[in-house]
C-alpha cells in the first residue's frame, strides 16, 4: 500500500534512537504498511507531547508526513503501554527478543497483518504468561510460518518418509527434521529428543490457549530453547542481542 502525503496507522515501537540534539528515529512495525522508520521530533524534550507515546513496545495510533528521506511523526497516541513488560526485567527482555526477531525477519514496508496481529498478541501474552520460555517457542514458530520458513517437523526432509517417535536430528539447512537414518544429509544437523521433537509439534499446530497450560521441565525447556535458537540463527546468519543479554541475566539469577 503507497502512503500519502500524511497518513495515519497504528504501529508498535521495535526500536528507537538519539536523533539530532531532541529527536527519535524510530523504527514501527505498523499493521497497515509494514516496517517503516520514522522522526518524532522533539521526542526527547520532558514537555513534548510525544513522550510517552514513542516508548518501546508501546502500540500506538501515529500521524505521520512522508519525508523524502525520513517521514516525521506529527501526533502520537498510545493505545496500549504493555506496563508489564517495563516492571520486570526478564518480561523486557523476552519483548526485546518478540521485537528483534521480527526486525530481523522483515524488510521495510512489507505490509503483512498477521505479522502484526502476531507481535501485537505476543507482547500481550508477554505481560502475564506464566511461562516465558513457553510463550517465546510458540512466537518463534508463528513467526517462522509467517515469513515462510516453518520448520517441517512431520516428514523427513531428506526422505519424505513420516518421522516416527524416536530421537531426530534438526537441519535448518534443509528446513526441517532429518530422520535418524539419513544424519549424513547434513552434519551440521543437530539432534533433537522425541520428546522435543512432540512438544514443538504441538507448539506449531496448536493455538495459545490449549499451549500455554504446558508444564514442562527445565531441562526440555533447555533443549527446545536451543533448537530453536540454533535454527534461528543460521536462518539469520547472526546472533541476536536479546538473546545473548538473556543468555547472561538468566545465569545470574
Amino acid at each position: 500500500m503507497s502512503r500519502e502525503k500524511t497518513y495515519r496507522t497504528e504501529a508498535i515501537v521495535l526500536r528507537r534512537g538519539d536523533f539530532a540534539e531532541a529527536d527519535r528515529l524510530l523504527t514501527l512495525y505498523s499493521r497497515d504498511y509494514g516496517k517503516i522508520r520514522a522522526i518524532a521530533k522533539g521526542a526527547r524534550k520532558p514537555q513534548s507531547r510525544k513522550t510517552g507515546h514513542v516508548e518501546l513496545f508501546m502500540r500506538t495510533n501515529f500521524f505521520i508526513a512522508k519525508g523524502r528521506d525520513l517521514d516525521i511523526i506529527t501526533q502520537a497516541e498510545v493505545v496500549e503501554t504493555y506496563e508489564p513488560l517495563r516492571q520486570n526485567l526478564m518480561r523486557t527482555t523476552y519483548a526485546a527478543y518478540a521485537v528483534e526477531l521480527l526486525d530481523r525477519f522483515t524488510p521495510e514496508e512489507d505490509k503483512h497483518i498477521s505479522l502484526y496481529d502476531l507481535l501485537r498478541d505476543t507482547l500481550g501474552r508477554l505481560c502475564d504468561a506464566d511461562d516465558l520460555r513457553l510463550a517465546a517457542r510458540y512466537y518463534e514458530l508463528r513467526l517462522l510460518s509467517q515469513v515462510g520458513y516453518q520448520p517441517q517437523l512431520f516428514q523427513c526432509v531428506v526422505s519424505g518418509a513420516p518421522i516416527q517417535e524416536q530421537d531426530q536430528y534438526l537441519s535448518p539447512e534443509l528446513g526441517g527434521l532429518i530422520a535418524p537414518g539419513q544424519g549424513q544429509a547434513d552434519r551440521r544437523a543437530r539432534p533433537v529428543s522425541a520428546v522435543a521433537v512432540k512438544v514443538l509439534r504441538y507448539l506449531q499446530t496448536r493455538p495459545w490457549d490449549t499451549v500455554r497450560v504446558l508444564k514442562l521441565k527445565d531441562t526440555l525447556h533447555l533443549e527446545l530453547e536451543g533448537a530453536m535458537h540454533f535454527y534461528l540463527i543460521y536462518l539469520l546468519e547472526r546472533n541476536l542481542k536479546s538473546v545473548d543479554f538473556l543468555l547472561r541475566l538468566r545465569h545470574e539469577e
